[in-house]
C-alpha cells in the first residue's frame, strides 16, 4: 500500500500505517484522515499533535488506555476520556489517531 502526496509516493504497511514515519507531514496526514472517513478539525490535530510529541519523547506508540490518561493529565478530563476520543476517532483513538499521525500501530492494538 502506498499514499500519493504532493507528486511523492509515501509507502505503508497492508493496514495504512507508514513504514518510514520521517515522511509524514501535516498534508499526508489529511489524506490519510480522507481515507479513514475522518474530518480533521482542531481537536483531531490536537490530539496528533500530542502522539507525535508522545513518540518523539517516549519512542512508543500509547494504547488506548495510556493515551486517554496521559491526555487527561495534560489537555485536562474533559478531552481524556474514552467517550471524546471515540468522538473524534470512531475506529479506536490509539490507532486511527496513530495511523493519521504516521506513527506506528500501537502495542495492543488488533
Amino acid at each position: 500500500m502506498a499514499y500519493e502526496c504532493n507528486g511523492t509516493t509515501v509507502e505503508a504497511d497492508e493496514e495504512g500505517y507508514l513504514t518510514d514515519i520521517s515522511l509524514w507531514n501535516p498534508e499526508l496526514a489529511a489524506l490519510i484522515a480522507v481515507g479513514e472517513n475522518i474530518e480533521m478539525g482542531d481537536d483531531h490535530w490536537e490530539v496528533v499533535n500530542f502522539l507525535r510529541d508522545y513518540y518523539e519523547e517516549y519512542q512508543i506508540a500509547p494504547a488506548v488506555r495510556v493515551l486517554t490518561k496521559v491526555i487527561k493529565k495534560t489537555l485536562g478530563a474533559d478531552k481524556g476520556n474514552s467517550k471524546y476520543l471515540y468522538e473524534l476517532f470512531p475506529y479506536g483513538p490509539a490507532k486511527q489517531a496513530c495511523k493519521i499521525a504516521g506513527l506506528p500501530k500501537p502495542t495492543g492494538c488488533i
